[in-house]
């Protein structure tokens, strides 16, 4: 069964003591996380949109033309706009208006908030699901793990789209039961729709579980069965007239020119969303049951793409073009290049085991071995429950809310796994699968100590199970908080048990760190040595990065940037063995091989800094 019951009070009252929780450990140590290159990027973005909205209140009319909008707008038009205009608003707020907090942490405050719903709605679905033991392991495996906790500190979309598509699920679980979380569904579609690129995979996540439902609850009602055959139906023809007109006007270019407000391809649109309505009408007074199974498909189907278009004005004058070059833009993304178990990852086919061997490699073990028990235990059950001859040796049969949570636990890591999707940023492209993954590993948890509770009881029979848990929790979740206090701010250079640590990593040729931000180790060092207006390469450093410790505090005013270690009084290069060439440049330039200070994490060199000597 497939209930999507709502929480109690006392449930309810801990998930926000969790998101509260969450929402203040991040921000309470977001100061000494460095600034990846995306990040400032989004920060320039942000404050360009945010520019916009206050020319919208001055002079809406000019505001609202083309020009004004794209002249805002267009700067990282590749993404969409809700966490980067949340960011904005915030910066605009909290740090130009009221100058209650420094630029960065304006900026990433709407993305502490994101990333705290990850833990309270674990907990509100692993408890409804398994218990509320298992909800409060989900809750905190998420953010024990360090590069999640990284990723979670930065104004960045990937841990924000995790959110949502754990809202998604989480509405739709809700919505069979309650035809109002259905709305609620769509509305949330949309939101992840306006949050990243990984949303367009929901509604194929999704869909079957809808129809399964809707399916199995018409049965034996031949009337509710035909409603439902006509809700397939109104969608099925929908697709198909869809595909004829890109068929008839010559493809999608010519589908795409032809796009206007006033078209058949609106008129389609407009069409879905009417005998939508009038199925889910028809079907509901025969069977409610059904109709509830079947809203939350309705609503993303027309509230998502409306919900898309609306949250993001670069739309809104051309809207089929700019969606085209958007959708196009992440089906042909560039491969960079990566290094995994001595192999530089350039272009594809990538290993099929890339994500499975890097999770492995990254989770630490104290929590990756739960996430592996608890899905295989899963899956055996699914597999011994679909054969007459094993089916009583399970204990009880899968739910469709468990199986809900399976496919959800693999669905990313799949699309990512596949050889011609690029392998790049570490982890954080499947995030929303280890959301789940941390759900189930709270489940095989709450069974082990539920068994060791219940054989301690036949001695102590007046033992609470707290007696039982806490210990537990305390032996599998330390390690994972220890390591990550130990590895922060270094996030993406964090290696678990399995990959021998830091150094274990180094010596497997795994990428040691990426994404720019560990500078912030040997930044005190050059604030504090370098000359007085010295020429600075900070290897993989952005520009507006460079700009951003300036302007935080964190780098000295004075310094300047520079693009080659040729030019540079300070090189601070960051080990990665594709960009290997810069260290030699810059042996070459400075004519000494010999660093004179550098960021080492378990001795394992991160960032190395180099002086040109007649500068010292």
């Amino acid at each position: 069964m497939m209930r999507g019951r709502a929480p109690t009070r006392d449930e309810k009252s801990l998930a926000w003591a969790l998101w509260v929780l969450a929402f203040a450990a991040l921000w309470l140590t977001e100061s000494a996380v460095g600034y990846t290159r995306d990040e400032s990027v989004y920060f320039i973005a942000a404050e360009g949109y945010s520019s916009w909205f206050r020319q919208l209140f001055q002079s809406p009319a000019r505001a609202l033309t083309d020009a004004a909008i794209v002249r805002a707008w267009d700067y990282n038009h590749e993404h969409p706009v809700l966490m980067k205009t949340l960011f904005g608003l915030s910066h605009l707020l909290f740090h130009t208006e009221l100058g209650w907090v420094r630029s960065a942490t304006a900026f990433r405050i709407p993305a502490f908030a994101m990333a705290a719903l990850i833990p309270a709605l674990s907990f509100l679905l692993g408890s409804a699901m398994y218990g509320r033991l298992a909800g409060l392991f989900a809750a905190f495996a998420f953010m024990l793990v360090p590069r999640q906790y990284f990723n979670a500190e930065m104004a960045c979309f990937d841990v924000p789209v995790a959110a949502m598509w754990l809202l998604v699920v989480y509405c739709f679980w809700r919505a069979m039961e309650d035809v109002r979380w259905g709305l609620w569904c769509g509305v949330a579609f949309g939101l992840t729709l306006a949050t990243k690129h990984n949303a367009l995979f929901l509604p194929f996540v999704l869909t079957p579980f809808a129809l399964w439902r809707a399916y199995s609850a018409s049965e034996g009602q031949p009337e509710a069965r035909a409603w439902l055959g006509r809700f397939v139906g109104v969608f099925t023809a929908v697709a198909v007239f869809y595909g004829l007109l890109v068929l008839s006007l010559g493809g999608g270019e010519g589908f795409q020119r032809k796009f206007l407000l006033l078209s058949p391809h609106t008129l389609l649109f407009a069409g879905l969303a009417v005998g939508g309505a009038w199925v889910l009408k028809g079907v509901d007074k025969v069977n409610a049951q059904v109709a509830r199974a079947l809203v939350p498909i309705a609503a993303m189907a027309v509230l998502g793409p409306v919900i898309f278009y609306l949250h993001w004005p670069y739309l809104w004058h051309q809207p089929v073009d700019r969606t085209a070059w958007y959708l196009a833009f992440h089906a042909k993304h560039n491969h960079y290049a990566w290094f995994y178990l001595n192999q530089l990852l350039r272009e594809p086919p990538f290993p099929l085991a890339y994500v499975v061997v890097k999770t492995a490699l990254t989770v630490p073990t104290s929590i990756f071995v739960p996430m592996v028990t608890g899905l295989a235990a899963l899956v055996a059950r699914m597999v011994l429950g679909a054969f007459t001859r094993t089916r009583a040796w399970v204990e009880r049969p899968v739910t469709m809310t468990e199986a809900l949570v399976c496919v959800n636990a693999v669905a990313s890591i799949l699309i990512i796994s596949h050889p011609q999707v690029p392998h790049f940023g570490g982890v954080k492209h499947w995030f929303p699968s280890m959301v789940f993954l941390g759900i189930l590993a709270g489940a095989a948890v709450a069974r082990g100590c539920t068994a060791l509770w219940e054989r301690l009881k036949m001695k102590w029979p007046s033992l609470p199970q707290a007696v039982v848990a806490v210990p537990v929790f305390a032996m599998l979740l330390a390690p994972a908080l220890v390591y990550s206090v130990r590895v922060f701010p270094y996030g993406t250079a964090a290696y678990s048990e399995l990959a021998g640590g830091l150094p274990g990593a180094a010596t497997l040729g795994m990428q040691r760190q990426f994404w720019s931000s560990h500078v912030t180790g040997v930044l005190p060092w050059i604030n504090a040595n370098a000359k007085q207006g010295a020429r600075l390469f900070l290897h993989e450093v952005h520009g507006g990065s460079f700009r951003d410790y300036q302007r935080n505090g964190m780098l000295r005013k004075d310094l300047r940037a520079v693009g080659s270690p040729a030019d540079a009084d300070i090189v601070a290069y960051q080990y990665h063995q594709e960009f290997r060439e810069h260290e030699f440049l810059t042996w070459q330039a400075f004519g000494t091989r010999t660093p004179v200070t550098g960021l080492y994490l378990d001795e394992t060199p991160q960032v190395v800094v180099y002086v040109r000597p007649e500068t010292r």
